[in-house]
């Protein structure tokens, strides 16, 4: 199985602070990986150390087999890197239109007209602005804006985070979809036995550091576990609910 994605003991900080402490994950070609954790786990600093915008100060991070970790971010991301932030960071006084317009659209499968048919939403909202959205639609706009990139990883950061249970379930179908478009993709979560249902290996930080890699599906029957380390949410569903809600079909 290929690597596409490896972290090596990496170590970040933010100014003095000492934030990441030896982190070391993997995304392999096709997986979902999971990345979870409470608050100030280090998990968006992780994924932010991943992509250029936070470089580590020692480790290393390779990307397709790029050592990319004096890289910066334009540069990753020209590699076939798509990044959702955390907090959607979508443009409130362009329209849905216009947002997914912004990034000058690459060659491949994930064409203008593909990437509204995924998100029928926006598709009827396309001369909404995006702060007429709502939350689980901006958070819908800012998955379908990095998509036309054709990326071959997507790392979102926190996807689920203030969306209703049911639109969470929506966002996780379209994750899915992605797997099965071929993408790989990097989940940083709170929402753990929704994500868990989802991945394939998981990865939990506990004060910047890994504390727990495995099966997702291992970790998923370790509620005990979950619980303690992860924070683990009960908003969106149970593993069980998610595995057994339909799969989006795939054109």
């Amino acid at each position: 199985m290929t690597t596409v994605l490896r972290a090596n003991d990496i170590h970040s900080f933010y100014g003095k602070s000492h934030i990441l402490h030896g982190v070391s994950l993997e995304v392999n070609e096709g997986e979902i990986v999971a990345v979870l954790g409470r608050n100030g786990a280090g998990k968006t600093t992780t994924v932010r150390s991943l992509i250029g915008l936070t470089p580590p100060r020692q480790g290393s991070v390779e990307i397709f087999g790029k050592d990319t970790t004096r890289w910066p971010a334009h540069r990753i991301a020209g590699l076939g890197v798509g990044y959702v932030p955390e907090g959607r960071k979508i443009f409130g006084s362009l329209t849905v239109l216009e947002n997914l317009k912004v990034p000058q659209a690459r060659p491949g499968q994930w064409t203008l007209d593909r990437v509204l048919e995924l998100f029928p939403r926006l598709n009827e909202r396309r001369s909404q602005l995006g702060r007429q959205l709502s939350g689980g639609e901006q958070e819908m706009l800012s998955i379908a804006r990095p998509l036309l990139l054709n990326p071959r990883i997507m790392l979102l950061d926190e996807p689920s985070q203030g969306l209703a249970p049911l639109i969470v379930r929506e966002v996780m179908k379209v994750v899915q979809r992605m797997r099965q478009e071929g993408l790989s993709v990097l989940l940083i979560e709170q929402n753990a036995p929704l994500c868990l249902s989802i991945a394939d290996r998981a990865y939990i930080l506990d004060d910047g550091k890994v504390v727990y890699s495995g099966k997702a599906a291992d970790l998923a029957k370790d509620t005990e576990l979950v619980n303690k380390l992860a924070g683990a949410s009960s908003k969106g569903a149970t593993p069980s609910h998610a595995a057994n809600a339909p799969q989006p079909a795939v054109n």
